[in-house]
């Protein structure tokens, strides 16, 4: 195992371990918490992903998606509105050597899933295609096609183009009816969605990210 590969693994232990605390913290009537859900395409659609961005390394091909959304449990993670369409996304974005292209979706979700005093900067997703080296992570791709991002103490990614400009996952006591609004459920379309609970399931996930981009961002 290499040094990097250690210290990304031990950052990521870290993340977790602080998102289970904070679950332990949080109200036992929270209704849902409010977040960045990370999200790989397969097939033609999106399916939640199983590991973080940090580690997760697409291939030349590929799409990922973010989706900030307050979601009520595991099962109710909302996925990105646009599709997973590399070519279309990709389309003027030739390979290069040593490289690959990425399609990354970022959706920044209704006026119901905002905080308080702030509304989504944009009413439709935003997309980019990343071209990052072949080893690159999700997290490299996202930090090449969306600033700023934003993140709190423990390296947790908190917000993305600068939204929300405050708050971090955090539970939500008196959460909207959100079923009303959101896209059906992954579980329930693309043959499974989260399988841990909404905090580590979907919050952890983001944490992950978030560490490899501010680690990139100390190095350089």
């Amino acid at each position: 195992m290499t040094r990097r590969s250690t210290a990304a693994g031990a950052l990521a232990t870290g993340a977790a371990g602080l998102l289970l605390a904070l679950g332990a913290a949080a109200p036992a009537h929270a209704a849902g918490y409010r977040y960045w859900s990370f999200w790989e395409s397969d097939a033609g659609k999106w399916t939640y992903a199983t590991q973080g961005p940090a580690t997760a390394r697409p291939a030349d091909g590929d799409a990922i998606g973010f989706r900030f959304a307050l979601s009520e449990d595991s099962a109710d993670a909302t996925r990105p509105t646009a599709a997973p369409d590399f070519a279309a996304i990709c389309a003027d974005v030739g390979k290069t050597a040593g490289t690959k292209r990425i399609a990354v979706v970022v959706d920044f979700g209704t006026p119901k899933d905002a905080p308080a005093g702030e509304t989504p900067p944009k009413t439709a997703p935003t997309t980019g295609c990343a071209r990052v080296a072949e080893n690159g992570t999700g997290a490299d791709a996202l930090a090449a096609v969306a600033t700023p991002l934003r993140y709190d103490s423990s390296a947790m990614l908190c917000g993305i183009a600068g939204y929300p400009k405050q708050g971090c996952g955090e539970a939500v006591a008196d959460a909207p009816d959100v079923t009303a609004t959101a896209a059906p459920k992954a579980a329930e379309e693309d043959g499974g969605g989260p399988s841990l609970g909404l905090l580590v399931g979907g919050g952890a996930v983001l944490a992950l990210g978030a560490a490899a981009v501010w680690k990139s961002r100390r190095r350089a």
